[in-house]
């Protein structure tokens, strides 16, 4: 079927099922899952064109005026939000386009839900603060650690009671979207936008989050972003002709290749890298052992640190030991002497205990 034939129903089934392949896929970053992801994109691209030319949904009309049928047709505009958040994006500059283009989609999934006034009142209030304050949206607003421990939990539960209760209503053949109750289907399809909506404000909140981190990531010095092969083409324009590079940081696997060829060109030319080592070197080697051998004795060492002045004699028993005088020594007896009557001379000025005047009981 040509895309200028194709019906709004046909175009969305196929968006429906691109997309619930990708959830089933954990591959996120591989080549194929970014080829579905966009090829998702244009079918649900697709169906915004075609709902906007047949003049789908009005500003005009309330919640009942719109058929049954047409219902899930509200989510095309998050369906694209989900879907960009999931695109892969290398830099931190492509990731905030890429967040700002999610935003935009929120935006308009939120602003279409809120002129059929199918927001309850507690996401209209939420729709009101981030409309004051887009940058600055939170779904916990208030600061304290246990208040916002439990509004999370309070979130968590909401978003998981109402997954249970879609699940129960897929499962029921009332609810069945092909021959089931019209009421029940109906009620099927705005659970799973009351679900849609929770989550485009989980969305939103994530998004300043990401915003704020990527605020603070270093801006690149070289604004165009290469590839690949931009690097691996100038690395081999990097090489003459015979392969030769003056390059000294070149790929390891580049050195592994050349591990096995010649070491030297005709020319004379190195092409890997070689050790300088002699057949007297060699020989030595053959019966060394593996560790290192000591290269001097221990009293060699004690010696050259005896030397260096590493090595503190006396103490002991020899400390404790008082030299006898030398008798043929007159002048070191004289100032022996000398040295003794001075001591005593100290002695006799100075008594004991006369420098202590202040703590005298």
């Amino acid at each position: 079927m040509s895309e200028e034939s194709r019906t709004l129903k046909s175009a969305f089934q196929a968006a429906e099922e691109k997309r619930i392949t990708l959830e089933r896929t954990y591959q996120a970053t591989s080549s194929t899952y970014q080829e579905d992801l966009a090829e998702a994109l244009k079918l649900y691209q697709e169906c915004i064109q075609i709902a906007i030319k047949i003049s789908l949904f009005s500003p005009n009309e309330e919640l009942e005026d719109i058929a049954t049928s047409d219902l899930p047709y509200l989510l095309l505009n998050f369906r694209i939000a989900e879907l960009l958040q999931k695109v892969f994006t290398p830099t931190p500059i492509e990731r905030g386009a890429a967040l700002k283009h999610t935003r935009e989609e929120y935006e308009k999934f939120l602003h279409l839900l809120d002129t059929y006034s199918i927001l309850s009142q507690s996401d209209s209030k939420f729709f009101a603060a981030y409309i004051e304050d887009p940058s600055a949206f939170s779904t916990i607003s208030i600061t304290d650690p246990t208040a916002r421990r439990n509004a999370k939990i309070a979130n968590f539960k909401m978003e998981k009671e109402l997954k249970n209760k879609l699940e129960h209503m897929r499962n029921s053949p009332r609810y069945l979207e092909d021959g089931g109750d019209e009421e029940a289907v109906r009620e099927l399809y705005l659970t799973n936008i009351a679900l849609c909506t929770h989550m485009a404000f989980q969305g939103l909140e994530g998004i300043n989050r990401e915003m704020e981190i990527l605020a603070q990531a270093p801006t690149p010095l070289i604004q165009n972003a290469t590839t690949a092969q931009d690097d691996e083409r100038r690395r081999r324009e990097s090489y003459g002709n015979d392969g030769y590079s003056d390059r000294l940081d070149q790929p390891p696997s580049t050195l592994l290749a050349a591990g096995n060829g010649p070491l030297l060109s005709k020319e004379g030319k190195p092409l890997r890298p070689f050790t300088l080592t002699s057949r007297q070197d060699l020989q030595r080697g053959v019966f060394r052992p593996g560790h290192n051998l000591p290269t001097m004795s221990i009293d060699e060492y004690l010696e050259e640190e005896r030397r260096q002045g590493n090595i503190i004699e006396g103490g002991g028993e020899a400390s404790g030991r008082i030299p006898e005088p030398e008798e043929d020594n007159i002048e070191k007896a004289d100032a022996e002497t000398m040295k003794a009557r001075e001591w005593d001379d100290f002695k006799d000025a100075n008594p004991k205990g006369s420098g202590n005047t202040l703590n005298r009981g």
